[in-house]
C-alpha cells in the first residue's frame, strides 16, 4: 500500500509539474513560433515575467523626471513600447509575463478590432479592479448590448439638453471661487488646475446623475475618488501586488468603500423606483434616465432588463467615466493653451462673438466650431487611454491568424503621432487638422482618431463629455486669461488615465 500511495504521489507529481512546464515554458513559445512565423516581430520569451523588468525600469527612469515642454510625450508615457515602435511598422509582440500582448497600429486592423465586439474582448479586470468598476465598460457580449441599450437613452442629445442647467451651476461655482482668489488689488494668481477640474466634474456628475440627491451625489464621488486611489496602489505598487489576491489593509479598506458606495446608491435606486413607480418623479437626470428605461426593458421583453446590482455598478461608472476623463481633457487643454497663446486668443475672441460675457445655451455652444477643434486636437495629443483587448481562442484578424490567450494593445497615443498618417506636423499642436471634420483630419481614408474608440464602442458619455468641457472652457475664456506657471513640470502619466503627474499650474489673470 505505502508503494501505491508513494506512486500515485510521483505520479501526481509529475502530472503537475508537467502542468506547470507547459503554462510557463511550452505554451509561450509555441505562441512565440506561431507569431513569428506570420511575420510579427517577436521579442524572445524570458521564464515568467517576460519583459515587465524591462518595462518597469524603463518607465521608472522616464518618470523620475519632466521632460521638454513638447507634445511629442511617447518617450516619457512607455519609453520601452515607443522604442519598439520606432523599429518595427508592422504588428510586433512584447510579453507582458506569460502572455504575448501584440501592439496594433494599422488603423484598418484597428477599426476591425473595435467593430468586432464578440471576438476581441476586454481583458479580464484584476480582483481589485471589481471594487471598483463592473460597468458597461468592464462587460462583453450579450449582458453588454443589453446594458448599453438601457443606458443609450439617458445619453441622448435632447436629454443632455435638459442637464445644462446642472452643468452651468458647477462651472459658475468654480468661476467665482477663482474671481474671489483675487482680491481688488491682485488681478492674477497661480493655480493648480488638475484637482480644480476634478472636483468641478466630480460636482457636474453628481448634480447631472442624482440632481434631488447632490449631497449623497458628492459623498459618493469622493469614496470612488478614494476607491481610484487605493486600486493604484494595488496594480502599480510592487509592495501591494499580493493584496490583490490575499487579506490586507488595502483590500480590506476597498471592500469596505465598495459596501459604503453600494448600500448609498441602493438607498437612492430604491427610492427613485419607488416615486417612478408611483408617478411623483418628474426629473430627467441620469438616475431617472436609466431606470426608466430600465423598467420598459423589463416590460417588453419579460423581465430581462439590468438587476439592481447592474445599476449600481452603471452609476458607479458614471462617476469615474464622467469626471475623470473631462477632467483630464479640461486640465491638458489648460495647458497646451498656456503653451500656445495665440490659439487660446482665437478662442476667446469666437466666445465673445457668440456668447458675449452672456451664459451659453446648447445653441450657442455648438456654434464654437474653433474651440471643438481645439478640444479634438487636445484628445489627439493627449487621449485618455490605451486600449487592450484579448482573445479566447484562434482568430483571424487581416491576413494573420492570432492565437489565443493572445492580447493586443492600440497605443493612441503612439497612433495619434504616427507621421504616416497625420503628416510631418503630427507632433505639433494644429486644430485646423480637424476643420473639415474628423474623418478628413489625416492621410487615412478614414481617419485613425480613436480617443472615442469606434463603432459600436464608441464611448456612450461623449456628448456629455464635449458639452461639459465646451462650457467650462468658454466660461474661463470669457473670466480669464492664463500662461504657464514657472513651477510647472511637464510630466504626462498613465495613471489609469493619461494625468498630469506634477499638477498643471497656470497663473490665471482677471479680465
Amino acid at each position: 500500500m505505502a508503494l501505491l500511495a508513494l506512486g500515485l504521489m510521483l505520479c501526481c507529481l509529475l502530472f503537475w509539474s508537467l502542468k506547470l512546464l507547459h503554462a510557463v515554458w511550452m505554451r509561450p513559445k509555441m505562441m512565440e513560433k506561431k507569431l513569428r512565423k506570420q511575420g510579427i516581430h517577436v521579442l524572445p520569451y524570458k521564464l515568467i515575467y517576460g519583459n515587465v523588468k524591462e518595462m518597469i525600469k524603463l518607465a521608472s527612469e522616464a518618470r523620475s523626471k519632466p521632460m521638454e515642454l513638447t507634445h511629442d510625450i511617447a518617450p516619457r508615457v512607455d519609453p520601452f513600447l515607443q522604442q519598439l515602435s520606432m523599429i518595427h511598422k508592422k504588428p510586433f509582440a512584447a510579453w507582458y509575463g506569460m502572455v504575448p500582448r501584440v501592439t496594433i497600429m494599422d488603423p484598418k486592423l484597428i477599426r476591425e478590432i473595435l467593430t468586432r465586439k464578440f471576438e476581441f474582448r476586454k481583458p479580464e479586470v484584476s480582483p481589485t479592479m471589481k471594487f471598483f468598476l463592473k460597468g458597461l465598460a468592464n462587460i462583453d457580449g450579450d449582458k453588454w448590448v443589453k446594458h448599453r441599450k438601457i443606458i443609450n437613452p439617458a445619453f441622448h442629445i435632447e436629454k443632455l439638453k435638459g442637464m445644462l442647467p446642472s452643468f452651468m451651476a458647477s462651472c459658475e461655482e468654480m468661476i467665482e471661487k477663482w474671481d474671489n482668489m483675487m482680491d481688488s488689488s491682485a488681478k492674477s494668481c497661480e493655480l493648480d488646475v488638475f484637482p480644480e477640474f476634478q472636483n468641478l466634474t466630480g460636482d457636474i456628475i453628481s448634480r447631472a446623475a442624482f440632481s434631488s440627491n447632490l449631497e449623497e451625489g458628492r459623498l459618493i464621488f469622493s469614496l470612488q475618488r478614494k476607491q481610484a486611489q487605493l486600486l493604484l496602489q494595488s496594480l502599480f505598487n510592487l509592495n501591494s501586488l499580493w493584496s490583490r489576491f490575499f487579506p490586507s489593509k488595502l483590500n480590506k479598506r476597498m471592500m469596505q468603500i465598495h459596501e459604503e458606495v453600494k448600500t448609498l446608491l441602493r438607498g437612492l435606486i430604491e427610492n427613485r423606483e419607488k416615486a417612478i413607480l408611483s408617478g411623483n418623479e418628474h426629473k430627467d437626470d441620469l438616475l431617472n434616465l436609466l431606470l426608466k428605461s430600465n423598467f420598459n426593458e423589463i416590460q417588453q421583453n419579460k423581465n430581462v432588463g439590468m438587476s439592481r446590482d447592474d445599476v449600481i455598478e452603471e452609476c458607479k461608472l458614471f462617476y469615474f467615466a464622467g469626471h475623470e476623463t473631462t477632467a483630464n481633457l479640461l486640465a491638458w487643454t489648460m495647458i497646451v493653451l498656456s503653451m500656445h497663446q495665440n490659439w487660446q486668443e482665437k478662442a476667446r475672441q469666437e466666445v465673445l462673438q457668440h456668447i458675449g460675457k452672456n451664459k451659453p445655451t446648447f445653441d450657442e455652444l455648438n456654434k464654437l466650431k474653433l474651440v471643438n477643434l481645439i478640444l479634438l486636437e487636445v484628445l489627439r495629443l493627449y487621449p485618455p487611454t490605451s486600449l487592450v483587448r484579448s482573445i479566447q481562442e484562434e482568430t483571424k484578424l487581416g491576413e494573420y491568424s492570432l492565437p489565443a490567450g493572445v492580447s493586443l494593445q492600440i497605443p493612441l497615443y503612439l497612433i495619434h503621432r504616427d507621421p504616416e498618417l497625420w503628416g510631418q506636423d503630427a507632433t505639433e499642436f494644429n486644430p485646423e487638422r480637424f476643420s473639415e471634420g474628423i474623418s478628413k483630419a489625416s492621410k487615412d481614408l478614414q481617419s485613425p482618431f480613436f480617443s472615442f474608440g469606434w463603432g459600436p464602442r464608441t464611448c456612450i458619455g461623449q456628448n456629455f463629455a464635449m458639452i461639459e468641457a465646451k462650457l467650462a472652457l468658454a466660461l474661463i475664456l470669457q473670466h480669464f486669461s492664463f500662461e504657464l506657471s514657472p513651477t510647472y513640470k511637464h510630466s504626462p502619466n498613465v495613471a489609469l488615465t493619461l494625468q498630469p503627474q506634477f499638477g498643471a499650474q497656470v497663473i490665471i489673470h482677471k479680465i
